[in-house]
């Protein structure tokens, strides 16, 4: 096969026609949701001590003044999508593709923000760059999923990376053959191991600034000359070999290209209500149904059966040492659920981590796998089976097939703004939450982001 016609040579194709289309109306009402509920992440999390981290990281290596790092000021391009890209992911709130397993506004947004300053573009194409960006990030991370997670792989950083390159290659207006070199660049910068889980190591929320630097780095190195290989994608030695395995067998192709140019899986792409891992989701809304539904005591529970499918059943982890533990945690989450009556950042707080009655209930928690469950994961949905055991032998048991927040059991925009706004009103108050609500709603402009940093640092929250 003419390398030209291939898998890679048809994205780049896409990428270079798509870009000359108006996003559909639906498409664009959406971006501007993820848009708001990313940016209400970022805000959230740039107070604390990992966007420090990263932070005076940036400083050190990539100042500069023609982007802004949220809650940080002024910074270069790459410093600004690193901090930003970090921000994203730092408090586990951010949106996802549950057939990718993937977050793609915490690679692509601070992406487009970045370089969109830098370039001075207009809000229209920035638009169009983050959408492109992110349906190509989807699916990427689908054609290889689970087979790339059970490699022991971070699906968000790993596909994450191409579509930050194709969002800044729509930035600058590469011409095709320089996209495709730059997908090529960009496959050697893919990465991000799940070795994370086994020290709750908080370099999980550096991936995404990493996928975005990188990505807007391989865009810059193409324009510059620099070569990739442009089979990246479906080579023998390519991405989806040496991170999934065989095609047809461990990865899909037409689950890039299916559509592509006709149809967006980004508008499949989910709002989270809870601050932690997307598997636990299921689970915490079986947990708050039945909690509701039958009026339950948490003292009166005797047992809690979660069954799931094989990746969520892998949370199971009981100790609370630090926030990501907790937020990885699925007998941890269920318990406050039931508890609390609520999930919300608070709890992962170390008074909420440490609080009695959740600890003794975690420890009448089980998590198994259900083959239902097993079946239907990724392709059509992240279930969960919950019961709750009660004195007198009575049981309640709930089945969640698509969890709150999916394109099936969407968050309402009313919903959606009290999540914005519980994430932000305790960093910049009410008003300043106002203000960026309207702002992103509108998307006019990027002004949004020196707007909302400004606010940030006059706080006095911000970690040093």
């Amino acid at each position: 096969m003419d390398a030209q016609t291939g898998l890679t040579w048809h994205v780049a194709k896409w990428i270079v026609e798509q870009q000359a289309r108006p996003l559909p109306a639906d498409l664009d009402r959406h971006l501007r949701r993820l848009t708001l509920d990313a940016v209400a992440g970022m805000v959230a999390s740039s107070v604390g001590p990992v966007s420090a981290a990263v932070a005076r990281h940036a400083a050190a290596l990539y100042p500069g003044d023609v982007a802004t790092s949220i809650g940080r000021g002024s910074s270069s391009v790459l410093g600004a999508a690193l901090v930003n890209g970090t921000s994203g992911h730092g408090i586990e709130s951010d949106e996802g593709y549950t057939p990718g397993s993937m977050h793609p506004t915490s690679v692509v947004l601070p992406t487009v923000f970045a370089l969109g300053q830098s370039l001075g573009a207009d809000a229209g194409r920035v638009r169009i760059a983050a959408a492109i960006g992110m349906e190509l990030a989807c699916r990427i991370a689908a054609a290889g999923h689970p087979a790339t997670r059970n490699r022991h792989f971070h699906n968000t950083p790993l596909a994450g990376v191409f579509g930050a390159t194709a969002a800044a290659c729509v930035l600058r207006g590469l011409p095709e053959a320089e996209v495709a070199n730059a997908l090529g660049i960009a496959g050697s910068h893919a990465g991000g191991l799940f070795e994370f889980l086994s020290g709750s190591a908080e370099v999980k929320r550096f991936h995404p600034g990493k996928a975005a630097r990188d990505g807007i780095a391989a865009a810059d190195l193409a324009a510059a000359g620099l070569t990739g290989p442009t089979t990246v994608l479906e080579g023998t030695d390519g991405y989806f070999a040496a991170y999934a395995g065989a095609a047809g067998e461990a990865w899909f192709p037409e689950h890039v290209i299916d559509g592509l140019g006709e149809g967006w899986v980004l508008l499949r792409t989910y709002v989270k209500p809870y601050p932690c891992c997307r598997h636990l989701h299921g689970a915490i809304d079986g947990a708050l149904q039945l909690r509701r539904e039958h009026a339950i005591d948490p003292a009166d529970i005797t047992a809690v059966k979660v069954e799931t499918f094989p990746i969520a059943a892998r949370h199971t982890g009981t100790d609370l040492n630090t926030t990501l533990q907790a937020q990885l945690s699925l007998p941890y989450t269920v318990a406050a659920a039931l508890v609390r009556g609520s999930v919300t950042l608070t709890d992962f707080e170390p008074a909420g981590r440490a609080d009695t009655a959740v600890r003794d209930l975690m420890g009448r928690i089980s998590v198994t796998v259900d083959p239902d469950a097993d079946a239907a994961y990724p392709r059509s949905g992240r279930p969960a089976r919950t019961t709750i055991e009660l004195g007198n032998r009575r049981a309640h048991t709930t089945w969640v097939q698509h969890p709150y927040g999916e394109p099936a059991n969407p968050l309402s925009d009313e919903a959606l703004e009290d999540k914005v706004r519980g994430l932000c009103e305790p960093v910049v108050g009410a008003a300043a939450t106002t203000e960026l609500i309207t702002s992103v709603q509108a998307f006019d402009d990027l002004g949004f982001l020196a707007d909302i940093d400004r606010a940030i640092r006059s706080s006095a929250l911000v970690a040093g």
